[in-house]
């Protein structure tokens, strides 16, 4: 399954380790949330990165204790029409100042890509290369916004004044 992360196709680091699986020595991987929350401070203290992923019907605050001791948070979409995910990571950046990597799994279609981009996620788990490609040409599309969100750019109105603010100091 192709990963697109800031805009550019890349080589996924994560191993997904299913519950009974054995959970390698070191390397980065991503549990689900039941298993790490059995036991967060013993999994959060093996070598290598750890992410978790979250799935849309439990809340985040449940996670954000533990924010600081993850390298990624996957959000799942289980259907294109179920947007609970967007909430979860708009709360996650704006919210609880999340900075690491926020990945969208499940039901990922390229024609929300630039929702979810806007709602803070920087990782996609696509299921077709094709998706994959376009969601790096659709990233470059659009440069300028004018709702702010979780993804941090500067808005349209924000550049306007930023502009007024220079030129007006300038004369």
């Amino acid at each position: 399954m192709p990963l697109v992360k800031n805009g550019r196709i890349v080589t996924d680091l994560f191993v997904h380790v299913s519950d009974g699986d054995e959970l390698p020595g070191d390397g980065a991987v991503l549990i689900s949330a039941a298993r790490f929350l059995a036991d967060p401070e013993t999994l959060s203290r093996r070598a290598g990165k750890l992410g978790v992923i979250w799935p849309n019907n439990r809340a985040v605050d449940d996670l954000v204790p533990y924010l600081d001791r993850l390298a990624a948070v996957a959000l799942v979409f289980p259907s294109f029409r179920d947007g609970r995910a967007y909430s979860q990571a708009r709360l996650l950046r704006e919210r609880h100042g999340y900075d690491g990597e926020l990945r969208a799994t499940g039901q990922v279609l390229r024609d929300q890509f630039v929702f979810m981009s806007r709602a803070g996620f920087d990782a996609f788990e696509v299921k077709k290369d094709a998706d994959a490609g376009a969601f790096a040409e659709t990233m470059k599309r659009y440069s300028v916004f004018y709702q702010p969100t979780g993804d941090g750019r500067v808005t349209a109105l924000n550049r306007r004044m930023q502009l007024r603010h220079s030129e007006s100091a300038g004369q």
